[in-house]
């Protein structure tokens, strides 16, 4: 509101001093309802009213709305003002509007003309006040109706800086608001060179603007970094009174700098070696400078010239090719860890942490381990000691890992609740990973039970049960140490569980010492199954019965224990059923029944470790790769990875939080304990799949219609997948090209700025599993998440496709799975789409993506000797058994380039079997419901003249054609 000088708006004056010297809240009430009426009588009976008099009473309504109470009258007289041609007037008329003005009100129509007019002036000051009306509204009908306009003043050479300076601004607003509407079009390369604008008022807004446009589209915008660079050289080598208008305590333009090398970030390194070298220095420059003594004492300096160092290490981290700059900026990083400022140890401990993960880098941060370490048990701030446990992490190898794991063992006896669970993961991975004698690892885990139990998750107890039974040199050990373990007076059921698992599959192993003998093994447990939840009692009874098994001479004593009433009319129906069918099992069956049915449990299929998935749902930034889910089975179990006293689904992999990785998804949860053998083989993988009847929302895919202002198609990325769906402007998307997906099952399939679309898949035969992961990049949630699979025409006879349910609601910043199973019933050419529907801050949103379903992931790979490929090469000369092509190649003639594609593609490849070396011989077979295709390759490859020649022998004519432009587009 502007100031009041004299008697410019002595009415205004005098009743502010009124409202100030009320002494009641009801003298306040009276005061401005006594005011209401006389400016409503004024606004519909005085029909002279002046532009200063309206402006007065326009002011006088403002005060009142800040004062809390409504006001339902005088939009248009404040409407009226902005005609006039005082600033004051204007001023206030645009004050008013961006207060009181909602972007829905029917007076908006005059609102915007009445901007368009002023920004179309040849007066400064009224195209500035314009500008910023626009940019505190905001709406999307101003977007609409000025996004032609506002960019021409931006990049006029006719428009003072000033007004550039806030068209800038404005825009930014726009594009964040509707960012499908604000597009620079022709301008593009004219905005890029604000950058070289010689007012740094323009540079600092223009900075702005194209940081969020870059965001958006990075390619469009990429000849922004020259000029970025040639601008941050400028700034870094002048001195304070170069920039006097723009220096801030001694450092030249720190907010500048900052956005200019927060926007190189989006860019990898510059190809040009000048711009490379030029950036080096300035990157040198500013390292430099931070080693220099402060030119003041005073806080504000050291917080400038301290952002634009932190962001200067950022983008070195972001380039990661210069090992001196890395290096450097890591021994800064280094000086900051001892430093009193709460925020810069902070900062540094996260920096290096990113620092860690660098191969230049890597050895230059292990040398500040023992700072590091004095942090986490000295440090007062919680978060930094949590970022220091973070450092710890990523800076663990195997030349350091038993100490850090020590350390960090020592620390979360006394560590904050807050931490406890997440450094659990943390020392469980790194003691696997970095496990040369799996004897330390079971000893990091039991350790971990005993000290945090209650903050041991189930992911961790399962993992090192799968990590015992995969190995025998550590059996005996693992045995032993759990079994002295249970014999302490407070034993938490964690170990318990694990107690009852490991010395049910190897307790003999010790049983011949008297200490732990059969009779004391099993009153040792059994002195802990009161004390147990009801999933821990059923994996006890489930040790019991395998020691019925294991040592005959206790099977009364165990019998005993099982007929009790308390276990066979127990209320828990799980338990009562285990009880009774042990009891029977062990009665009934003979010596070798019973051996084969409780036989050992079998090695797991060896995958990476399941505890980092539960690790990524607390911390997203982890970059390691999670696979399917292994969870040990106590009683052999054919239909179940999980242990056979639990049979709730796990709870760790069904919403996590968004990031670049993908967890994996779950295997499915069993509905009851059977007693036969697992498999290990990949159908395991796939047993549920079909298990229930495909219900799919499906329609034809001419029905789909865009809703908003988010519809994409993936066609464009499946060329030769024919041309179904209208192509639409990625402006806002960034799409995967899909044809990576043909000899690729994981990825990001879909992004823009509101969702990203994962994709994790396997197959096996002609049956497969895709697991989606839909991350919300907002803060705010989607909500009616649906998804639904839109068939091509005639194509849901060819493939069966069963969605499993989804969290119809994400959370911002959160990322909910779904899987999806499929079943190849014939060859197809076109695959699915997928239809994403959900609502975003009220708007209706509509993408739709397609599945990466290509005929290749349906295809076995089998093997063959030279006698038996050629015979059946010869069975299948038909002409209708053949397809040849002669195509250029698009990539690399490497040969491991092209063993790599053709062994993507599912087929074995045969070596030594074609008289000419150079060759590839591959064979496979394409598996459906309907029938097996059994396929045979030849490839010919010529690098003089950059070709190549397939000839590809099938049993089906229409598999042929498919393989062969599916190999045609990866080669």
């Amino acid at each position: 509101m502007p100031t009041v000088k004299g008697d410019s708006m002595r009415g205004l004056a005098v009743f502010i001093s009124d409202i100030r010297n009320c002494k009641s809240k009801e003298a306040e009430i009276k005061r401005i309802n006594k005011e209401l009426a006389n400016i409503r009588s004024k606004f519909k009976g005085d029909k002279t009213l002046d532009g200063y008099q309206k402006k007065k009473y326009v002011c006088k309504l403002l005060f009142i709305f800040l004062l809390g109470h409504d006001i339902d009258f005088g939009h248009m007289e404040a409407v009226n003002l902005l005609s006039g041609n005082k600033y004051t007037e204007k001023q206030i008329g645009y004050l008013f509007i961006s207060v009181l003005v909602g972007a829905s009100n029917e007076l908006m129509k005059l609102v915007i003309q009445a901007i368009r007019n002023d920004l179309a002036s040849r007066n400064p000051i009224h195209v500035c006040l314009a500008l910023q009306c626009v940019a505190n509204i905001g709406s999307r009908e101003m977007a609409e109706a000025l996004s032609q306009e506002i960019p021409k003043l931006l990049v006029s050479g006719d428009t003072i800086d000033s007004v550039k300076q806030s068209a800038a601004l404005c825009l930014l607003r726009l594009q964040r608001s509707s960012p499908d509407i604000v597009s620079m079009g022709e301008w593009t390369s004219r905005v890029i060179h604000l950058l070289n604008d010689q007012h740094m008022g323009v540079v600092t807004a223009a900075a702005s603007l194209i940081e969020a446009l870059v965001k958006k589209n990075p390619e469009e915008y990429k000849g922004c970094v020259t000029l970025a660079v040639s601008r941050l050289s400028r700034i870094v080598t002048s001195s304070y009174t170069d920039l006097q208008d723009y220096t801030y305590y001694f450092v030249p333009a720190p907010w500048l700098s900052v956005k200019l090398v927060r926007l190189l970030q989006y860019y990898p390194p510059p190809e040009d070696p000048t711009v490379r070298t030029k950036l080096a220095e300035c990157l040198e420059t500013i390292l430099n400078k931070a080693q220099e003594p402060p030119k003041s004492k005073k806080v504000q300096h050291s917080n400038a010239k301290n952002a634009v160092l932190f962001e200067a290490i950022n983008l070195i981290i972001h380039m990661d090719s210069d090992p001196n700059l890395l290096v450097r900026a890591c021994n800064q990083l280094g000086q900051f860890l001892q430093h009193r400022e709460t925020n810069l140890r902070y900062l540094a401990l996260e920096s290096m942490c990113l620092l860690a993960t660098s191969e230049f880098s890597h050895d230059a941060v292990k040398k500040h381990q023992e700072t590091v370490i004095n942090a986490l048990k000295t440090e007062r701030d919680v978060s930094v000691r949590q970022r220091a446990v973070d450092l710890l992490y990523a800076m663990c190898d195997r030349s350091n890992a038993e100490e850090i794991v020590s350390e960090m063992l020592n620390y979360l006896e006394s560590a904050d609740y807050s931490i406890r669970e997440e450094m659990v993961l943390k020392v469980a991975i790194l003691a696997e990973k970095y496990a040369v004698d799996y004897t330390w690892y079971v000893d990091v885990i039991l350790n971990l039970i005993r000290i945090a139990g209650d903050y041991v998750s189930e992911e961790v107890w399962y993992r090192v049960i799968q990590i015992v039974i995969n190995r025998d040199d550590v059996q005996g050990y693992a045995a032993k140490t759990v079994f002295e373990a249970l014999q302490a007076p407070a034993c938490h059921e964690n170990m318990v569980k694990v107690g009852g698992y490991i010395l049910g599959e190897f307790g003999n192993l010790i049983a011949g010492d008297p200490r732990s003998s059969p009779s004391v093994q099993f009153q040792l447990l059994h002195g802990k199954f009161h004390l147990c939840a009801s999933s821990t009692r059923g994996l006890l009874l489930s040790t019991y019965v395998k020691f019925i098994n294991l040592f005959p001479e206790i099977k009364p004593q165990i019998q005993d224990v099982l007929k009790q009433y308390n276990q066979v009319r127990n209320a828990d129906v799980e338990l009562q059923q285990r009880a009774i069918e042990y009891l029977q099992l062990s009665s009934v069956a003979s010596a070798d029944v019973l051996a084969t049915v409780l036989e050992e449990m079998p090695p797991f299929p060896e995958r990476e470790s399941s505890i980092l998935a539960k690790l990524k749902k607390k911390k997203p930034a982890v970059k390691d790769n999670v696979d399917l889910k292994d969870r040990p089975v106590h009683v052999n179990n054919t239909e179940s990875t999980e242990p056979a006293v639990n049979n709730q689904p796990a709870s760790s992999a069904s919403t996590t939080a968004v990031s670049g990785d993908l967890l994996a998804p779950p295997l499915p949860a069993p509905t009851a304990a059977t007693t036969n053998n697992v498999p290990n083989n990949n159908t395991a993988l796939l047993v549920d799949l079909m298990s229930e009847p495909p219900a799919p929302s499906t329609q034809i895919i001419d029905d789909i219609t865009p809703t908003a202002s988010v519809t994409t198609d993936t066609e464009a990325n499946f060329s030769s997948f024919g041309n179904m769906g209208a192509k639409n402007n990625f402006a806002n998307e960034q799409l995967t090209d899909a044809k990576q997906f043909v000899c690729k099952n994981n990825g990001v399939l879909f992004e823009n700025d509101l969702i990203q679309v994962g994709i994790k898949s396997e197959f096996c035969q002609n049956l497969g599993r895709l697991g989606m992961f839909y991350g919300n990049k907002t803060s705010f949630p989607l909500q009616n998440f649906k998804v639904d699979v839109v068939y091509p025409p005639e194509a849901n006879a060819e493939l069966n496709i069963q969605l499993k349910p989804c969290d119809p609601t994400i959370e911002g910043g959160a990322q909910v799975q779904q899987l999806i199973n499929v079943e190849c019933i014939d060859d197809f050419i076109e695959a699915p789409l997928l239809n994403l529907k959900f609502m975003y801050s009220g708007a209706q949103q509509n993408i739709t993506v397609r599945l990466p379903l290509t005929i290749n992931k349906f295809v076995q790979s089998t093997q063959m000797n030279s006698t038996t490929f050629f015979q059946r090469w010869k069975q299948l000369s038909a002409p209708q058994q053949e397809c040849q092509k002669i195509f250029t190649a698009k990539n690399s003639m490497e040969p491991d380039q092209i063993k790599l594609k053709l062994m993507g593609f599912g087929l074995t490849l045969l070596e030594g079997i074609d008289p000419n070396p150079e060759n590839y011989v591959s064979a496979g077979i394409v598996h459906t419901r309907n029938l097996q295709v059994g396929c045979l390759l030849r490839l010919e490859p010529n690098k003089q003249a950059k070709m190549y020649r397939l000839t590809l022998h099938t049993t089906k004519e229409s598999v042929s054609k498919r393989l062969c432009e599916l190999i045609e587009e990866q080669l």
